[in-house]
């Protein structure tokens, strides 16, 4: 199963919800497929579909589904990422008139390059290929998780060591 949520921001995000549903009619995606569409006002023909869900079916979709897409809201991406899934993240765009400015452009460029555990998707007509080649790309991730209880533990060693060597 495919879950895709664009969140509760105002404005449609129709170009997600849309192509989606273009690539469940035309067999790109042959797997089910649930979206939430928020305040989108696409109405999806190919696809399972709510504007809103609870929280909690949220959660149980993201466990569920061997896929996540989402829009770049970090709420939306980092809870998949808490659960252990790879989001595929397509950040809303100005330029579409789907946020205000393109800071979920920006911020998903910088946790994709600082962090490595999402996939951003900016170009829309690259999508369909990055779902069909999904698994070939998480595989190829580097999955490294800096832990700061880590660091600190570290940190505090070296303290210690230079007050018991004093």
């Amino acid at each position: 199963m495919i879950f895709v949520t664009v969140g509760t921001h105002e404005q449609p995000f129709n170009r997600l919800v849309k192509k989606i549903d273009e690539l469940k009619r035309e067999g790109v995606i042959t797997e089910k497929v649930i979206i939430q569409t928020g305040f989108s006002t696409y109405e999806p023909k190919y696809c399972q579909w709510s504007k809103l869900i609870p929280y909690q079916q949220m959660v149980k979709n993201v466990t569920d589904a061997r896929i996540v897409i989402t829009h770049g809201g970090p709420a939306s991406f980092i809870m998949p990422l808490q659960i252990g899934k790879t989001p595929i993240v397509v950040p809303r765009q100005k330029e579409f008139e789907e946020h205000v400015n393109n800071h979920q452009v920006e911020f998903a460029r910088h946790v994709s390059q600082k962090m490595g555990t999402i996939i951003p998707v900016e170009n829309i007509d690259t999508l369909g290929e990055t779902i069909m080649n999904y698994d070939r790309i998480v595989a190829g991730m580097k999955h490294e998780v800096h832990s700061n209880n880590a660091k600190f533990n570290n940190e505090l060693e070296k303290i210690v060591a230079n007050l018991i060597c004093k």
